[in-house]
């Protein structure tokens, strides 16, 4: 199976953690909001999971930003 690049997933991770705690939320209530485990978001922001579109679709929505935003490397 393939896998996405370490600095995709690390950009992923890093962007979801950095947007959940600007908006204050803990693992649990992001996860709420999306309709996901609270496990499952943990280990997506620790870059141990791979997410599937539809998932990362719902974060987008939850942390109110575009998907190519969760996907774009900020210090750039």
């Amino acid at each position: 199976m393939r896998k996405p690049s370490q600095i995709l997933t690390k950009t992923l991770s890093n962007n979801i953690k950095k947007l959940r705690s600007d908006m204050n939320l803990s693992q649990e209530e992001l996860a709420d909001k999306c309709g996901l485990h609270r496990t499952y978001v943990g280990a997506v922001e620790r870059g141990e999971r791979n997410v599937t579109l539809s998932s990362l679709e719902v974060l987008a929505l939850a942390l109110k930003v575009d998907v190519p935003t969760l996907l774009t490397d900020k210090a750039k």
